[in-house]
């Protein structure tokens, strides 16, 4: 019987998104045996101090990935948006599926909407690109750090340590925790962060069995959106200090089925620069990334 070894951070969030994931995969696949690998990662160990300080999101990574590369896990299940925009030489990420709403949310339970929050409100999150987006929609609120995992952070907000928190809808839903949204932020208020919502498969390049296996659970649509979004990020450098965000869709135009990407990033000072394109349909994941980082050197002119 085949058998595929699966490496996943040990959160309740990764393990919902990663064991409905591999449900899939078994379902596609009758007959492998899918065994689990649970890791700590240094994103995990370190809950005190925003990621910004103690070196990004490739922190929740750096250990699954280095299971693949020392052959005691097949593949690795990740949220795309913690991948850094370069890999490991040897690992790729072999499979994108079908992604989740990518929208940001507000949870504010006495208050409901960002437009309800009073002046001086406490917004709670550590993530640099949420802070720039809720300030320039409400500058008079305040950004307080705030980590954690999700249920953390909701009982901190329940328990009044913030007014409001905002999180990815997609990780509510995973948790069966969606009605917990007062508010759903469109990506006018709140830009996505570069994939979110999406999962991201990692394999080693040189197994081909495995990538083989994974191929049936991969969707176009979102591979070719979330590599525009990776492209942008590669093009920017970007990491955790960055405030950016990127977001792409397809779309159609005069009756032609197009590309909208949506970038900013922002510097301390507050000041953002933005761009919208409607660009051509990629054809292939490397024409998707290839125009991401052209929007991304735009974003820096």
């Amino acid at each position: 019987m085949p058998r595929l070894v699966y490496a996943t951070r040990r959160s309740a969030l990764a393990l919902a998104q990663c064991r409905a994931f591999v449900a899939r995969l078994a379902a596609a696949h009758p007959g492998l045996e899918l065994v689990e690998e649970q890791v700590v990662t240094t994103g995990d160990r370190i809950q005190d101090r925003p990621l910004s300080e103690v070196g990004g999101k490739g922190l929740f990574v750096k250990e699954i990935e280095e299971a693949l590369l020392e052959r005691r896990a097949d593949i690795a299940v990740h949220s795309i948006k913690d991948v850094p925009a370069t890999l490991p030489d040897g690992l790729a990420i072999a499979c994108i599926p079908l992604r989740e709403d990518p929208r940001d949310v507000l949870v504010a339970p006495r208050h409901g909407t960002l437009a309800a929050l009073p002046a001086g409100a406490r917004i709670g999150t550590s993530s640099l690109r949420r802070a720039a987006n809720v300030l320039a929609a409400r500058p008079d609120l305040v950004i307080v750090p705030l980590r954690g995992n999700v249920d953390t952070r909701l009982r901190k907000v329940d328990a009044g340590e913030a007014d409001g928190i905002i999180l990815a809808r997609a990780g509510l839903v995973r948790l069966g925790l969606g009605d917990r949204a007062t508010e759903v932020l469109s990506p006018e208020v709140s830009l996505p962060a570069v994939g979110q919502g999406a999962l991201g498969i990692e394999a080693r390049v040189d197994d081909a069995a495995t990538r083989a296996l994974l191929a049936s659970l991969a969707d176009t649509t979102t591979s070719r959106c979330v590599h525009a979004e990776r492209g942008v990020l590669a093009a920017l450098g970007a990491d955790c200090k960055t405030p950016m965000g990127a977001y792409a869709e397809r779309v159609e135009a005069d009756g032609a089925v197009v590309m909208r990407l949506r970038a900013f990033t922002a510097a301390r000072s507050g000041h953002a620069a933005r761009q919208d394109r409607t660009l051509p349909w990629p054809a292939s994941d490397d024409e998707a990334t290839a125009l991401g980082v052209g929007v991304g050197a735009d974003l820096q002119r």
